[in-house]
């Protein structure tokens, strides 16, 4: 299955008057047991690390993903533009992994794949849409570009003083990029984090969660801790 790059670009707008006026700078960085990404298998034991800033609603950001138990996992690198505005959100995402050239851009020869994506925060409920719109994506049934397409729920809830996420996630048509033949389910997930307070003021988020994806007929039990400044 091919390996996806992402790059997020949006078009931005007039921020609301409640946005921040200065520039908010994140750092942080992920351990986790295994790479599951929408339901597929990108790798084991990983880390993770991210950099990103924020103005206004608009954001850049860069994550990567590097195995740390098995040399033959790839390595990824994203890139991250995209512009929130409320509860909306829109942007362009840039996914590249190290089985080529960073710097080829040119049409059936570059490992780049670039991502569409809009999607609505209720509080509730979380809708997001995702399509590759160039770059190597999958094909369809015919042998054309699939313009590889997804789409997500996400239900955050509180229960036993943890805090949850259920996921459903689905592709909606044939594509090689997600080894689907016609509309199918991928990611059915339920993750729980609870953030470990420390006396002197450090905390830790640690979270595990249950992901099955019906396409394969494969189930994860995944864990990991997060660091962030």
């Amino acid at each position: 299955m091919k390996k996806i790059l992402v790059i997020l670009l949006s078009v931005a707008g007039m921020a609301t008057a409640g946005a921040q006026d200065k520039v908010e700078a994140t750092l942080g960085v992920d351990l986790v047991n295994q790479y599951i990404w929408r339901g597929q298998d990108l790798g084991n034991m990983s880390l993770q690390p991210s950099l990103g800033v924020d103005w206004k609603g608009l954001s850049l950001s860069t994550w990567g993903s590097v195995g740390i138990t098995n040399a033959a996992d790839t390595k990824e690198l994203d890139l991250t533009l995209d512009y929130t505005i409320g509860g909306f959100s829109v942007g362009i995402t840039d996914y590249w992994f190290s089985n080529g050239s960073y710097f080829q851009y040119k049409a059936h020869k570059t490992t780049h794949i670039w991502e569409a994506g809009i999607g609505y925060d209720f509080d509730f409920l979380s809708i997001q849409w995702y399509t590759n719109f160039a770059g190597d994506d999958g094909l369809n049934k015919d042998g054309k570009r699939a313009y590889s397409s997804y789409f997500e729920l996400f239900a955050p809830f509180q229960l036993g003083g943890l805090d949850w996420t259920a996921t459903l996630g689905a592709v909606p048509y044939a594509t090689s990029s997600y080894g689907a033949n016609g509309f199918c389910v991928t990611n059915v997930s339920l993750k729980a984090t609870k953030d470990i307070q420390f006396k002197n003021g450090f905390h830790l988020p640690v979270f595990a969660g249950l992901t099955a994806n019906p396409r394969s007929e494969k189930m994860y039990l995944l864990c990991g801790v997060s660091f962030s400044l």
